[in-house]
């Protein structure tokens, strides 16, 4: 069976419609699901409790930490982690997961399709071992095997990419780690003071997973370039604000027959 494990703060609306899609049309799939809240006001819990979900509140946030959570919480072998602002779309989604698993007992994980680049790389057949990043795994809408994890636990000591510094050190352990064609749909809007939280998660987890340099001509590089297109961006959209207006003027002046 297949335990589902969704991680949220905030998200009560997300929460409602993940939850919502999961016992309407996947109940024969999953035989759990484990909502890790990271102290959410928003109320949260009730949706949990309308749902029929298990809560668990994790109060020291930390990627890799509350990844471990979702396993340690979770009693089955398949393990699929979403972030509420995540949901299935295809209807056989848990099906082909389950196939995926139990066809290579060596398999460590699966990853599922959401963007342009996953359906790209799935197509040509681009495998984890060659590009971790790219083909492995993504914990909003990937599976995983408790099991390899017993063994190999996540680490909580990465700023983030907690996913993929764990694919790359299971298929150095021999695991395998494939895509599967199973579609879900990521859909987030952060705001400026999220979007620079996960800037400096980002920046600290590309330095120790990849080895992304930083230096301060880039960064300066980055903030000329971008007050620059700010500029250009700004004025295509004064000048187009009065082309439609010109255009309205003229419609309105002399309007079409109508049908």
């Amino acid at each position: 069976m297949i335990s589902v494990v969704i991680r949220t703060k905030n998200q009560k609306d997300a929460l409602s419609f993940l939850l919502g899609n999961l016992t309407r049309r996947y109940v024969d799939d999953i035989d759990e699901i484990i909502v890790v809240d990271n102290l959410s006001t928003d109320g949260s819990d009730q949706i949990c409790k309308d749902y029929g979900a298990r809560l668990v509140t994790i109060e020291n946030f930390s990627y890799g930490g509350s990844a471990n959570i979702a396993a340690r919480e979770s009693r089955n072998d398949i393990v699929v982690i979403f972030s509420a602002h995540s949901y299935p779309v295809s209807h056989d989604f848990f099906k082909l997961i389950k196939q995926g698993f139990e066809g290579n007992k060596n398999l460590a994980g699966l990853r599922c399709l959401h963007s342009t680049n996953d359906y790209r790389a799935y197509i040509t057949d681009l495998k984890a071992k060659e590009n971790p990043n790219r083909a492995g795994l993504i914990f909003s809408g990937s599976a995983f095997r408790r099991s390899v994890w017993e063994k190999h636990p996540f680490r909580e000591d990465v700023a983030t990419f907690e996913d993929k510094e764990w694919s790359k050190r299971v298929l150095e352990a021999g695991y395998e780690i494939e895509f599967v064609p199973a579609i879900f749909h990521y859909e987030i809007k952060r705001s400026r003071k999220q979007e620079f939280f996960r800037f400096k998660n980002d920046m600290v987890g590309n330095y120790q997973l990849w080895h992304k340099e930083v230096s301060l001509l880039a960064a300066s590089n980055g903030v000329v370039a971008t007050i620059f297109w700010l500029k250009i961006g700004f004025i295509k959209d004064v000048w187009y604000a009065i082309k439609r207006y010109l255009h309205t003027f003229k419609f309105v002046v002399n309007k079409p027959k109508k049908f």
